[in-house]
């Protein structure tokens, strides 16, 4: 997998290591973290003024876990997917179909960032007598790494990955508070909803692949058509409770409520722009959209719970 350890490292060896990782992180995406990581981070603020202290070292444990889990999530998810994607035209060009790099890399990616993970959130146990972390490390794990195999099964599997991402708020409010509130839970409400609807989205595009290779997604069980209607409900329900959101907790105001109204605008445009006989713009709709959904009200909401309620950064 890389240099023999037992000669120096020559500038071959950092090119072609260099060069794996660059190949690796393209392939899960890691620009993708910007769909969970500010619920993360809005939960781990809200928390805070739960359990007001450490709140640097609690978040760096928090952006560590986020990754290092996201990281096992889509290695299992490239290991379990590697044939059907190489059966798909759309993603046949990935790492492993393609031969760019191997499922022994996949595997000890997987492997490696599972480890870390649990490490990451034993953390919260050695420094803050939290066990919480640790305990539910490897459920959490198991949860967010079967996305591929539900997919094979059952047409809920976008309901599934929406609650892998949903985990991220009530996982960090939990890290950092040892306990749970209702605005966490409803914030994980509005990310599994939000996360479904738009996966519903993105599987507009794999219709044909999945009729052929057996692959249960809404679009390949109801048509199109219908699964964008399905979408449509999905991220009304989630607009819904992003508004609840801000009624339950005391710490949001002003600033989250226009971070959830302009999300909300950049949903009914999402399913302006993609149409049953035009898939055309799903690219636009998945990434950018959604990732300014996240961004916004994540951002805004922090910033609201840090300056409109007096808080700051100890």
């Amino acid at each position: 997998m890389g240099a023999d350890p037992l000669r120096p490292m020559t500038p071959a060896d950092v090119q072609t290591n260099t060069w794996r990782a660059v190949a690796f992180a393209r392939d899960i995406k890691l620009s993708h973290t910007v769909f969970a990581m500010p619920w993360a981070v809005l939960a781990t603020l809200l928390a805070w003024r739960a359990a007001p202290d450490l709140l640097i070292a609690k978040l760096a444990l928090i952006v560590g876990c986020m990754v290092t889990a996201r990281t096992a999530a889509m290695s299992a998810n490239r290991l379990l997917d590697a044939d059907l994607d190489g059966l798909n035209p759309r993603t046949a060009g990935r790492a492993i179909p393609s031969g760019r790099l191997s499922r022994r890399f996949y595997l000890a990616a997987l492997v490696l960032s599972a480890l870390f993970f649990c490490l990451l959130a034993s953390g919260f146990w050695l420094l803050f007598r939290n066990a919480w972390p640790a305990l539910l490390a490897l459920p959490v794990l198991g949860f967010i790494c079967t996305y591929p195999l539900l997919k094979r099964f059952t047409a809920l599997c976008h309901l599934h990955l929406g609650a892998a991402l949903g985990l991220a708020p009530i996982c960090a409010y939990v890290a950092v508070a040892a306990a749970l509130d209702w605005t966490p839970v409803l914030t994980a409400g509005a990310v599994m909803l939000w996360t479904a609807g738009f996966d519903i989205i993105y599987a507009t595009q794999d219709y044909h692949s999945d009729l052929q290779t057996g692959v249960v997604s809404l679009p390949s069980r109801l048509g199109i058509g219908p699964a964008l209607w399905v979408a449509r409900l999905t991220h009304a329900a989630a607009a819904g409770l992003l508004l609840l959101v801000g009624v339950s907790s005391p710490h949001l105001g002003t600033l989250y409520f226009v971070g959830a109204a302009t999300a909300i605008l950049l949903l009914i445009v999402e399913h302006a722009i993609v149409r049953a006989d035009d898939l055309s713009k799903v690219g636009i709709a998945f990434f950018t959209l959604n990732g300014l959904v996240s961004l916004l009200v994540g951002t805004l909401g922090a910033i609201d719970v840090l300056l409109h309620h007096g808080g700051s950064l100890p």
